[in-house]
């Protein structure tokens, strides 16, 4: 099955937005969603810090901040 992981920060407001927007595409994608809190230190909140929420794929950005539901579609194509 397809993995997907999205990075996050506890309170997050658009983490818990895009979380929720996420749920109706897995059972039309098929993926398991991985969250990884980010935290406000070390080398993740370097990466994703001003980014967050982002939604990665294989090591790729699908998205950050919003959902694109387009990009997620195109990343299974």
């Amino acid at each position: 099955m397809n993995e997907l992981t999205l990075y996050v920060r506890n309170g997050c407001h658009l983490c818990d937005d895009m979380k929720a927007e996420l749920r109706p595409f897995r059972d039309e994608l098929g993926f398991i969603l991985n969250e990884v809190e980010v935290g406000w230190d070390g080398e993740l909140a370097e990466r994703y810090g001003q980014l967050l929420p982002v939604l990665v794929k294989d090591g790729v950005e699908v998205c950050h901040y919003f959902l694109d539901p387009e990009r997620l579609r195109a990343a299974f194509g």
